[in-house]
């Protein structure tokens, strides 16, 4: 009920904006949560090469990111998107026959460079489209989306990777073609007027106003340490419970389904009660769960345990997500929200990047389940690092912009 009045607030450019976040995280889900178990499978190469390959793709990510942001503030989020669904479709039908692990390197670093940017032109878009005030709720809701097509996503793929490795990687590169085609159509260009020329006047600094901003630098280094942690779950779990416990690619998808299933049940309800206090409180709160949920997992020795882990994981999920994207909006000067978006992405990327290389050593020296203890460890950082900030005047003023 609460989302349908919510309908109400919002341009129609933002409910289109929203489909087609579904059908992208949809589609992608067919793969990313088996990506390295398909590269363990094709390569037969020890799980620190495999994570290896993973860094390649945060690099590349990095790089991308960096120019995206840029180029999205000067000449519009749309034209990007769309290279980056039609560049993503081309990538994914070459993985499907890659069997080399150079071929991988090439491709993962690909990969990792094209798939970033339809989020970051979405999460752009809607900082155009909604309200500063509606925004906390508006990102629910993307969460929401995102997460419902997730829900589908991994159960699908995971089936799919039973029959066929192939059909799985040529179905997600028809889908990204398919949006492409969609989004030419329907969804209009929504740079702001008057971007374009004030980020003009910003082109020899490039991201020199972004990096004098102290508060929104240290609130992605601190958030960094969150994504770490939740990449050792997403990239190496697969992997951790197959190999340790049996659990084979169609059951794991399913601890994928509760993650996202709560967050389609419960996201906008929490996203409600968190909307009303302070933030970094909330993402200190938010990351402690995820420190809780990796310990679970480590403690864990059946797919019971793993559910739980993942439950109490995704409680931190639902507090931490929308808070982070609604305070960079609210941060981003409207010339640079591109920007912002993207430097803000680099903790995803930077994270999944540093993240399993440590899981894998953490595996390969000491023992498999020292990967969630290090997990927990990281995440406690976070917490750390939160309650810290929120203590300092200067941060305290940047929060009042929400």
């Amino acid at each position: 009920m609460q989302i349908i009045q919510q309908s109400r607030q919002y341009p129609r450019a933002f409910w289109l904006l929203l489909a087609g976040f579904f059908i992208n995280r949809a589609s992608a889900a067919l793969i990313w949560p088996f990506l390295t178990l398909v590269m363990r499978q094709r390569l037969e190469a020890p799980l620190a090469i495999i994570t290896s390959l993973i860094s390649i793709q945060a690099v590349a990510g990095l790089v991308s990111t960096s120019a995206i942001g840029v180029i999205m503030d000067r000449f519009g989020r749309k034209r990007a998107m769309l290279v980056g669904l039609i560049g993503s479709s081309a990538v994914l039908v070459a993985m499907s026959s890659a069997k080399e692990l150079w071929q991988w390197a090439v491709l993962i670093a690909l990969y990792g460079a094209l798939v970033p940017i339809f989020m970051i032109g979405s999460n752009a878009m809607v900082a155009d489209l909604v309200a500063p005030e509606e925004r906390v709720n508006a990102y629910a809701l993307m969460r929401m989306v995102a997460n419902l097509g997730i829900a589908i996503g991994p159960a699908v793929g995971g089936f799919l990777l039973t029959i066929s490795y192939t059909l799985s990687y040529h179905i997600t590169a028809v889908i990204n073609l398919l949006l492409a085609g969609l989004v030419l159509v329907l969804i209009a260009e929504s740079l702001p007027q008057g971007a374009p020329e004030a980020s003009s006047e910003n082109r020899r600094s490039g991201y020199g106003v972004l990096l004098r901003d102290r508060t929104f630098i240290q609130f992605c280094g601190v958030f960094t340490l969150v994504e770490l942690a939740a990449a050792l779950v997403f990239v190496l779990l697969p992997v951790y419970t197959k190999e340790n416990f049996s659990i084979p690619e169609s059951q794991y998808g399913w601890l994928l389904t509760i993650n996202a299933s709560m967050v389609v049940l419960f996201q906008f309800t929490i996203t409600r009660f968190t909307s009303r206090c302070r933030p970094l409180p909330v993402l200190a709160a938010g990351a402690m769960f995820y420190a809780l949920g990796l310990m679970v997992i480590a403690l864990s020795g059946g797919f019971a345990g793993f559910a739980a882990g993942i439950a109490v994981l995704t409680i931190g999920e639902l507090i931490v997500v929308p808070t982070a994207m609604a305070l960079v909006a609210a941060l981003a000067p409207a010339d640079q929200r591109a920007r912002y978006m993207g430097v803000y992405a680099l903790t995803y990327t930077i994270g999944s990047g540093i993240g399993p290389v440590i899981g894998g050593l953490l595996n390969d020296y000491i023992a498999p389940a020292a990967i969630w203890y290090g997990g927990a460890l990281v995440a406690a950082g976070a917490v750390v690092g939160f309650l810290l900030m929120e203590r300092r005047s200067a941060a305290r003023a940047a929060w009042g912009k929400i």
